[in-house]
């Protein structure tokens, strides 16, 4: 009998050091994950928390002469990443794995039609003849709801709007039909009826295509609306990973419990500091330019202890697939005034 298919992405051991202005900052530290073929994972955090870097580091698109990446695995279905060289990663990248990136306007190319850089992302990858690949574009546009196929081709970015670029780069990134899609925040700076329609049409295409996903957000409503699992981060490290509904009915880590209680709730004001204010965490993100000693929310932590100033935890298992990183895991923690 035959093995278990291998997952659809493998990382294991993470670190990513980027080099800015004299100073070497810890951008991603010990990150492990596992994505499963045609299921979707949540990365989420507040900004500058390492989301960004770890799927660039996936798709080696961080420059060298800035930044250092090691990892002890990196495997897109079973195959080997790291000691790939940039030729093959190039022929890897919008093909077997994929990127939407954050904001489309300075993604795409503004003085080349949308339609010529679809059109080239299909023949680089799928070698098809010019009108064979304009014939494909033309589907992958019906494919993401671009109505009127002919004409948005030949428009430039800048007269579409937000939600439509954003289409664009959806139909670019699942050209291919990828085992794997990173989207990093793809429904930033859209409004609320556009960031609905964005995250239906990325659940339709995964059900067409089978595509297993990454979502990379720092919003907890869209974790809850379209992720199977979860993964927090906070400060380059993953503090705690659980399936999407425990992690929302039984957060463990101090930090993961701040940003659920900082969440505006409609009709209730329970999670809520006086006044009906939002809670908050105070202080802030500790600046990584250094080794931090200890739990890097420590400082932030109304539940420290002094062995969590001293030394940091590992993440631990305290229930099925329910990972944290913390040294009171075990507890059931509450908001304590204003902090975590």
């Amino acid at each position: 009998m035959s093995g278990s298919p291998p997952p659809a992405l493998e990382v294991a051991d993470l670190a990513v050091d980027l080099r800015s202005g004299g100073r070497t900052i810890r951008a991603v530290d010990g990150m492990s994950l596992t994505l499963d073929a045609g299921e979707t994972l949540a990365i989420v955090g507040e900004s500058g928390c390492g989301k960004s870097v770890t799927a660039l580091a996936i798709l080696r698109l961080l420059p060298q002469r800035i930044a250092t990446m090691r990892a002890s695995r990196l495997r897109l279905g079973g195959e080997d990443l790291v000691g790939l060289s940039e030729e093959e990663m190039r022929r890897l990248r919008g093909n077997r794995i994929s990127m939407v990136f954050q904001e489309p306007m300075t993604s795409l190319n503004p003085v080349l039609s949308v339609g010529r850089q679809i059109i080239e992302t299909i023949r680089t990858h799928r070698g098809l003849d010019r009108a064979a690949a304009t014939a494909e574009a033309l589907d992958l546009l019906r494919l993401v709801r671009i109505p009127d196929g002919e004409r948005r081709l030949g428009q430039y970015p800048f007269e579409m709007s937000g939600g439509m670029r954003q289409r664009v780069m959806i139909a670019m990134a699942v050209a291919c039909r990828p085992a794997v899609l990173l989207a990093d925040e793809p429904t930033t700076a859209l409004d609320v009826t556009v960031q609905a329609q964005i995250l239906d049409l990325l659940q339709d295409l995964q059900r067409r295509i089978g595509t297993a996903m990454v979502l990379i957000t720092h919003d907890l409503g869209v974790v809850a609306q379209s992720a199977r699992r979860v993964v927090v981060m906070y400060a380059g490290r993953k503090v705690e990973e659980a399936p999407v509904g425990r992690l929302f009915a039984d957060p463990r880590h101090p930090y993961t419990l701040g940003l659920l209680a900082s969440m505006p709730r409609l009709g209730s004001s329970a999670a809520h500091g006086p006044r009906g204010r939002l809670r908050e965490m105070s202080g802030s993100v500790p600046v990584m330019d250094g080794r931090i000693e200890g739990c890097p929310f420590a400082a932030r932590c109304a539940h420290a202890l002094d062995l969590c100033r001293r030394s940091a935890p590992e993440p631990v298992e305290i229930a099925p697939d329910h990972r944290v990183a913390c040294w009171r895991a075990q507890e059931r923690l509450e908001m304590a005034h204003g902090r975590v």
